[in-house]
């Protein structure tokens, strides 16, 4: 479970996040959704321990992330949104890479990215080196790589981006799979039927603060509206709402 606690965060005079409160519960998916400039990647930063918060704390299983990182981080898997691939490794080398930086090794490393590369279907490209990969495969290597230590957290940001119909039900699945073994995740989208096929809860963020936090039918029946999107333009405030 991450729990975040009254987050702010302040650049100069402009309140980026100004005391978002929310959970990430085990055996859950949560999304997040928000417009351009509503303060989700900033929060999404500070959930990930790559920006510190003004104030305000970051629980990681219990944990203060600020006061112990590195076993916050450890308990994180993180996709975001830079991939952020080493071009001259392949995929494999990519995933490998990581999975020895937390410790995993041998015939454990080498089960598990044949696992990952199977769910998420990379075979066909699993050795080739990372460099001219198309937008989707990149996006395949980089939820690999924040899989492959098997974390209790997942924190996914557009995890969709550039993924074919056929490559997003792979991810569907393998998500579901994900909660099935008791895993937080928290998925950030602008894609409005991973929401509605996805989440167990929503937290909609505009203007740095939380406007509404309940499953999608609880936020349609909320603002009044028969689908997702429009509840969340309701939510916010807006009939221009672009999703960041």
């Amino acid at each position: 479970m991450i729990v975040a606690q009254d987050l702010k965060k302040h650049f100069g005079a402009v309140k980026a996040v100004d005391g978002v409160s929310f959970e990430i519960a085990d055996g859950k998916i949560t999304g997040l959704l928000g417009p351009n400039g509503s303060g989700k990647t900033t929060t999404l930063r500070m959930l990930y321990t790559l920006l510190q918060p003004d104030d305000g704390k970051v629980i990681v299983d219990g944990v203060d992330a600020w006061q112990k990182p590195l076993s916050a981080k450890a308990a994180m898997g993180v996709v975001p949104d830079a991939r952020g691939l080493y071009p001259r490794l392949t995929a494999r080398e990519n995933i490998a890479y990581f999975g020895e930086l937390q410790g995993i090794s041998g015939t454990l490393l080498m089960r598990r990215i044949d696992e990952l590369a199977e769910q998420l279907e990379m075979q066909d490209f699993l050795h080739r080196p990372c460099k001219g990969f198309s937008q989707g495969q990149r996006a395949k290597v980089a939820i690999a790589r924040a899989f492959v230590g098997d974390p209790r957290n997942l924190l996914l940001d557009e995890p969709g981006n550039g993924l074919d119909v056929m490559s997003i039900r792979a991810l569907r699945r393998f998500l579901l799979r994900q909660k099935e073994q008791g895993k937080a995740i928290l998925l950030s989208t602008h894609i409005m039927q991973e929401v509605t096929a996805l989440c167990d809860e929503v937290v909609v963020i505009a203007g740095g603060t939380i406007r509404a936090v309940g499953t999608p039918a609880v936020l349609m029946d909320q603002s009044g509206r028969d689908n997702i999107e429009d509840a969340f333009v309701q939510l916010i405030g807006t009939d221009e709402g672009i999703m960041a």
